[in-house]
């Protein structure tokens, strides 16, 4: 079966939510993630970045007992957040470490069946998606959040808009980007204007752009089509990941009908509502049950 390989350093996390806080930290990242729910909707998956000494043994054990191909090399250190919720959702990042930017394109890119690019914070630069692009045909899908990241002043991350995101927006087929991620990108606020949103994104150089706006659903923009997608109502215990895993639904479902946009962002709104159910990387994802939630979704 043909890979999906995903770029983007793992972290781990520490993850503190109205009601509910990890023993520590626990395996994340927003390719991470991707890999985790992809591999139980039955895809084959391998996972690019760079992970420290203190974390190296215990994450090649995990990737192997998720069935995650690993092409991962030695970094100073491991990366990772304390993420903080509060009772709107709304979070502070502070790091726990930072791991350096991926230097390597394995050659199982060149046969990949599609590509995600997901930075948790700028390992992915500018000459790395331009080497992933020129090494394989296949579709890119781009999660910008690490692109947008920095250190602030007070040493927590804050967002701005790189001046080479224009130039790698076009090398990607799709854009997924949450409401922060829009409004940096865009200067809208989706919540206000989600079409012109999605729109504004599109026009950023990508073939597809989705806006996800957490309980809201989310809005995809082929250029074409102006689609509206509704969340699957649930309880979330922990937010860390829904785009993430909303984008490893979305992938699964457009790789088997490219033209069903609606079906895939219903795919992918119903994996992410199994993931937010749950913390950290053992949310019980099936095909049977993100099948059953899709049925829901398309119905409404």
């Amino acid at each position: 079966m043909t890979t999906i390989v995903a770029f983007g350093n793992p972290v781990y996390d520490e993850i503190i939510t109205p009601v509910v806080r990890t023993d520590g930290r626990v395996l994340s990242g927003c390719s991470t993630n991707a890999c985790l729910a992809l591999s139980r909707l039955g895809r084959t998956t391998a996972l690019v970045g760079r992970v420290g000494p203190d974390y190296a043994d215990r994450f090649q054990s995990d990737l192997v007992r998720y069935g995650i191909t690993p092409f991962v090399t030695l970094s100073g250190q491991t990366g990772g957040f304390k993420l903080v919720y509060d009772a709107r959702g709304d979070r502070t990042l502070d790091v726990l470490g930072v791991a350096e930017p991926i230097q390597i394109v394995p050659d199982v890119v060149e046969t990949a069946a599609a590509v995600i690019v997901g930075p948790i914070l700028q390992e992915t630069p500018l000459d790395l998606i331009r080497t992933i692009r020129d090494r394989t045909s296949a579709p890119i899908f781009l999660d910008p959040q690490g692109l947008l990241r920095r250190f602030g002043a007070d040493g927590r991350i804050e967002h701005f808009l790189p001046a080479e995101f224009a130039a790698i927006a076009p090398l990607c087929h799709v854009i997924k980007a949450n409401e922060v991620e829009t409004k940096v990108i865009t200067g809208i606020d989706p919540r206000i204007d989600p079409v012109m949103a999605a729109r504004r994104l599109h026009e950023t150089g990508c073939a597809i752009a989705i806006v996800t706006i957490a309980e809201a659903g989310s809005h995809i923009d082929d250029g074409k089509r102006s689609i509206s997608v509704p969340a699957y109502a649930t309880e979330a215990r922990d937010p860390t990941g829904a785009g993430d895993t909303y984008m490893a639904g979305f992938l699964h479902a457009y790789l088997t009908d490219p033209d069903d946009l609606f079906r895939a962002g219903c795919t992918g709104a119903a994996t992410a509502s199994i993931w937010i159910e749950y913390t950290g990387p053992d949310a019980p994802i099936t095909l049977q049950e993100v099948e059953r939630r899709v049925k829901v979704l398309l119905q409404q």
